[in-house]
């Protein structure tokens, strides 16, 4: 092969190896203590805007301190969401690990405590790593817990959770665009 057609198949290859990875989604992750509400409730709706929307985003739900006895969601987020026609009985808990941390673009937990714990645990995971609320609107809000709460706790938490992911979900797309 000449050497100008071999410098040119070699750029093609590079542009197409490029252009695959930008076309890769945004990989964000939900954490909040025992991934059994907040953050199951987070990656479900979540999940729903994102097929709605066509959003290249993926995204994964975790805890912090997951429960070796609490590995299904809680039964009012469970029906909550199922109120929405959402079925998250398949769920189970995940403990967060490093390599959850290190192929996740953005970490999004559900409190200042949770953010400040996952970094202590995985330094590397700084940068990238803010509540809810506060990457979505700017505010240092926490979500609320609803362990073990009647119906209108959860109702809240998932309204909290819904005012958060539109602007969380079109920030990460843009990061994915800037990517490129």
């Amino acid at each position: 092969m000449p050497r100008s057609l071999h410098k040119i198949a070699i750029a093609a290859l590079l542009l197409a190896i490029t252009s695959a990875r930008a076309a890769d989604p945004v990989k964000l992750a939900f954490v909040d203590t025992g991934n059994t509400g907040r953050s199951v409730t987070a990656e479900a709706l979540a999940n729903v805007r994102i097929a709605r929307d066509h959003l290249p985003i993926a995204v994964i739900s975790r805890a912090l301190d997951q429960d070796p006895y609490e590995m299904t969601p809680e039964a009012n987020a469970a029906a909550l969401l199922k109120e929405r026609g959402i079925d998250v009985r398949a769920h189970r808990a995940t403990q967060i690990t490093e390599n959850d941390v290190r192929h996740s673009d953005v970490i999004l937990t559900m409190t200042a405590a949770h953010r400040d714990k996952l970094i202590a645990q995985f330094p590397d995971a700084k940068d990238k790593t803010f509540t809810i609320a506060s990457y979505a609107v700017g505010k240092p809000d926490d979500v609320a817990d609803a362990f073990g709460k009647p119906m209108d706790f959860y109702r809240a938490m998932a309204k909290q959770v819904e005012g958060y992911l539109g602007p969380a979900l079109t920030k990460a797309v843009a990061l994915q665009k800037h990517d490129k």
